[in-house]
């Protein structure tokens, strides 16, 4: 069987050594006669894979112990609602910047427990399109948010539709803010170093370069881990969460296995910082042939441009088929764009090597000029 280079936005692309890894432990465990699926979350087999997990992701994010690390369930989706009935006691409001389909998804959501203020918006988009292009300028979120007694200020990090990306204008400003900052970094965690004190949350479905669908990460400032409303659930009450070390109700136990894979695999790679180089060079590599072509544009500003997710178009929309269908006979698979913004989409996550966008460059290449 010959494996395809897939450019899915999620569930996405695995790194091949750890499918493989998890395939020759699928029916015994380490000698143990079973496999991780059918462990006991409370055996001392599953502890182990669980603990060493989670201290490997400590270990790639340098995250201090003044942070605790919860691994939960929902997705970023089931975040939008878990996050606000755990940080909105004792507020009414919280603050939002507003920079693609995503962050406006988890603004909207918030509106059932308290008022959501939009303090930054990119509603006006750069270029002819429906998807938000640029990240605004954010140096008036100081005044925007400062004494207005705001339980906290969340932005989304890296938007996977319409592949705009912040490039650290947030954590800059987070030590001036008054409220805590929450990020959704659930397209770009792990591509990035970060400086984690900054953040009072950070928040990330696994199924982008984390692991399989399945588990939710939380990084929560120890100092906010008791400010849930009543009517937030035990088991996703972070507090809760916490004080179980995450096993208040049974945790998505094989997705932390592969999580776990993911992350040892990471650390041989080099760490975060060798995924970061990666990720500059894979976007720097597509996003040169999309700006050097007559065929294919990006709509987002350079500076803003997402290093895992790049959408472009087709100068003639009607190519759009045949680019999808001769890309899949070339191995090249899940290139469509959203389709609330259309056009095509590379998602090019750490478990995308630099050959897979190679063989992709080359055959847009090859396409634009046999074709266009």
């Amino acid at each position: 069987m010959s494996r395809v280079w897939n450019f899915s936005a999620g569930p996405a692309a695995l790194p091949e050594s750890v499918l493989r890894r998890a395939a020759e432990e699928m029916l015994d465990w380490q000698g143990k006669g079973l496999s991780v699926m059918e462990m006991s979350h409370r055996s001392p087999e599953y502890t182990r894979i669980f603990e060493k997990t989670r201290d490997d992701f400590r270990k790639l994010l340098n995250v201090p112990d003044t942070h605790d690390v919860l691994f939960m369930q929902g997705g970023a989706v089931g975040m939008n609602a878990i996050v606000p009935m755990n940080l909105l006691q004792g507020f009414e409001q919280a603050a939002f910047v507003n920079t693609g389909a995503w962050s406006k998804k988890t603004t909207k959501e918030f509106s059932k427990y308290g008022l959501a203020r939009v303090v930054l918006d990119n509603a006006n988009a750069l270029a002819n399109t429906a998807a938000a292009c640029y990240v605004p300028e954010c140096a008036s979120l100081l005044d925007r948010v400062n004494g207005q007694q705001m339980a906290y200020l969340h932005y989304c990090d890296n938007e996977t539709i319409s592949g705009v990306e912040f490039n650290g204008q947030i954590e800059a400003l987070a030590g001036q803010l008054d409220c805590p900052v929450v990020a959704d970094m659930s397209s770009n965690i792990l591509s990035k170093t970060l400086d984690v004190t900054q953040y009072g949350l950070i928040y990330g479905g696994a199924q982008k370069n984390v692991g399989p669908a399945g588990v939710t990460i939380v990084i929560i400032d120890k100092a906010l881990l008791n400010r849930a409303l009543s009517i937030c659930p035990s088991a996703f009450a972070f507090g809760t969460v916490a004080e179980n070390g995450s096993m208040y109700n049974t945790p998505p136990t094989y997705s932390i296995y592969i999580a776990g894979l993911v992350f040892e695999w990471l650390i041989e790679k080099g760490g975060v910082p060798w995924a970061q180089a990666q990720a500059q060079e894979k976007s720097a590599l597509l996003y040169d042939t999309i700006d050097n072509s007559d065929l294919y544009n990006c709509p987002v500003r350079r500076q803003d441009r997402s290093r895992m997710n790049v959408p472009f178009t087709l100068a003639d929309e009607a190519l759009n088929s045949s680019f999808l269908s001769k890309a899949a006979e070339h191995g090249l698979v899940q290139l469509k764009g959203h389709k609330s913004v259309g056009g095509m989409r590379a998602s090019i996550y750490n478990a995308m090597p630099l050959e897979g966008v190679k063989a992709l460059v080359d055959f847009m290449r090859d396409f634009e000029k046999t074709e266009a």
